[in-house]
């Protein structure tokens, strides 16, 4: 399950125009992204929640069959039930009969964890839910969590078990590995976190939480500043993403680049991109298809939305609509 129903509040006026899954990054939006990379590990069947302009990512992705999955809608009209009352309402949709694992991924996040590897040292521990975690870098302020070397959940939303100080502090990537059975304690109505809820029984009750430390790339995109990073990421090649929808920098083929105007790399400038004469464009610079840039204006570490017309300087910005 991707969860993409949040407001994205975090992102201020971005968010009047796009759910925060559909941040588009190198021509394809947060969410489409998180499919490819669940295709990429094998997942077939997803479902997706919507809430906050829901039709966005419904009319991005359709069934999934074009991306070589099965997608299913859980809608949350009427009110925003967080991340345990989104997964309890599309249990249906979820639950198999089988005791199969749910994998469940946060939609504002780019990795390339290998899920495999989480999954079978998830089933090996027999556990009821596992968190992929990553370790805390200096000046990070992520929730913090730790587990023991048999990766036991140690501490948990501020409670720390004794001995557990010692223990090297993580944070939680957005990435769940739970067994359906786990959904059966998070209360039944009403908007709920799957993490204050049936984690927190679990931790509580000796019930078998685990978390799983990878290396991988990760990054979140909830705020302006974090999503023009994660986007400079994917084009200095920080992010070496293996379920990469297309090329990640370069020039589109259709676009019409003025022979005065000089961009410097890395770039991505999609399909029908207009640049005037003595623009200059880069480095770090992300280009929507579409989008028209007027003669003279000097673009750097900015981001333009399709079809966007950009008739000043832009450094350090996102251009909408």
């Amino acid at each position: 399950m991707i969860l993409a129903a949040g407001l994205g509040s975090r992102l201020g006026h971005l968010s009047t125009h796009k759910p925060k899954p559909m941040l588009p990054i190198c021509g394809s939006s947060l969410v489409r992204w998180s499919v490819l990379w669940l295709r990429a590990q094998g997942v077939r069947e997803i479902v997706i929640n919507l809430h906050h302009l829901g039709e966005q990512i419904e009319a991005d992705l359709r069934d999934g069959r074009e991306l070589g999955v099965d997608i299913a809608y859980s809608r949350e009209a009427d009110e925003l039930l967080g991340t345990g009352g989104g997964l309890r309402q599309a249990r249906p949709l979820l639950d198999d009969g089988k005791n199969t694992p749910i994998v469940v991924v946060n939609g504002k996040i780019l990795t390339d964890l290998d899920l495999p590897t989480a999954l079978a040292e998830h089933r090996r521990r027999q556990a009821a839910a596992t968190l992929v975690l990553r370790h805390l870098a200096p000046g990070e302020t992520f929730g913090r969590l730790r587990c023991d070397h048999d990766g036991l959940i140690r501490e948990l939303l501020g409670v720390c078990q004794p001995g557990a100080e010692q223990l090297q502090p993580q944070m939680y990537t957005g990435v769940m590995l739970l067994q359906p059975s786990v959904l059966d304690l998070v209360p039944q109505t009403g908007p709920a976190c799957i993490v204050r809820t049936a984690c927190r029984q679990l931790f509580e009750t000796g019930g078998r939480l685990f978390g799983h430390v990878s290396r991988a790339y990760w990054w979140e995109h909830s705020t302006v500043e974090r999503y023009l990073a994660g986007v400079f990421h994917v084009l200095s090649g920080r992010a070496a993403l293996v379920h990469r929808p297309g090329p990640l920098t370069g020039i589109d083929p259709s676009a019409e680049v003025h022979p005065s105007a000089h961009v410097e790399g890395p770039v991505w400038i999609g399909p029908g991109v207009k640049i005037g004469a003595d623009a200059r464009i880069g480095p770090l610079v992300q280009l929507g298809t579409g989008s028209n840039i007027a003669p003279g204006v000097h673009i750097r570490r900015s981001v333009v939305w399709s079809h966007v017309h950009v008739a000043s300087d832009l450094e350090g910005a996102v251009a909408t609509a």
